[in-house]
């Protein structure tokens, strides 16, 4: 197998696991909370991400950082687990799988417009007419089959999958500004985000709830294949591929297929506007990523 072959298998692995994802959530919040759902998560992807740093011989690395990247990993690990999913967990609490993934997949789009005051960075013109074209496909996403009658929609759950894709576009920013490698910085941010979850657990009376079987299961398939494995996996296939745009590209097949699994698993029915506002959402970021020719 040629490097570019292993590098579309890692991709398509990582890609078919994320998709069972909105399918993953569904089970888990129908019979726990989001909290004890994500301590557990949590908990499962800092033993994953541990053994993975131990396998690569990195764990030296990850267990004697300086001091300002204990700080990195502290905010890393409080922006992303644990805000970023007890937002987007409780966004998949109060929708349809098929509504929450699409409004959280905006995140490239609000980047470019975080990288302004965070990053400097000037707004190019085709940023303005993404964020339009994928705004109107979370507003047909969100209508759920009834595009001239959005008021039956889950308000607060729109908004927090859609708020949820800012807290995403944060993450890659400091991460972006954090140069160690991307396992060590996984594994030392989940390890912090383990430490918040006791606490807020502890808090909150958490320990009480943790889910049955059933729930457990779908919260440790989470912290593998959400958070943990799936992500090293895709890391992967970008290093390894000769053309990382085609094979970044892949990401976008997610949701389609991720409709295929609510369907047949949890039996949730697709509505007409759900791939229609994909269909926008994805070409949106796709314009934003795309690269401007060079005029010689």
């Amino acid at each position: 197998m040629t490097r570019t072959q292993k590098s579309y298998l890692y991709a398509i692995l990582a890609v078919l696991f994320w998709s069972t994802i909105p399918t993953v959530f569904k089970i888990g919040l129908s019979e726990t909370e989001v909290l004890p759902m994500l301590a557990v998560a949590s908990f499962t992807s800092t033993l994953v991400l541990f053994a993975a740093v131990l396998f690569t011989g990195r764990i030296g690395t990850a267990l004697r950082p300086r001091k300002k990247e204990i700080i990195s990993s502290m905010i890393l690990g409080l922006v992303n687990p644990f805000i970023y999913y007890i937002i987007l967990l409780k966004a998949y609490s109060l929708l349809p799988g098929q509504v929450a993934q699409p409004l959280n997949m905006i995140w490239p789009i609000i980047l470019v417009f975080l990288s302004v005051p965070i990053l400097k960075q000037r707004i190019p013109a085709k940023s303005f007419l993404a964020l339009f074209i994928s705004f109107a496909g979370v507003y047909i996403v969100s209508s759920q089959g009834h595009p001239l009658n959005p008021g039956i929609t889950n308000l607060p759950g729109i908004l927090l999958a859609a708020g949820s894709s800012f807290f995403w576009a944060l993450y890659f920013i400091f991460n972006m500004k954090d140069g160690r490698d991307e396992a060590v910085k996984l594994f030392t941010g989940f390890l912090f985000a383990s430490i918040y979850l006791i606490i807020a657990m502890s808090v909150t009376g958490g320990w009480s709830k943790i889910p049955g079987l059933k729930g457990f299961a779908a919260s440790v398939y989470t912290g593998i294949f959400e958070m943990g494995i799936t992500f090293l996996l895709w890391l992967k296939a970008l290093q390894m591929a000769e053309n990382t745009a085609r094979v970044s590209n892949l990401v976008y097949i997610a949701p389609f297929i991720s409709l295929v699994f609510l369907y047949f698993i949890i039996n949730e029915p697709v509505y007409y506007t759900t791939p229609a506002g994909l269909v926008l959402i994805v070409a949106g970021i796709y314009i934003q990523n795309r690269k401007t020719p060079v005029a010689y």
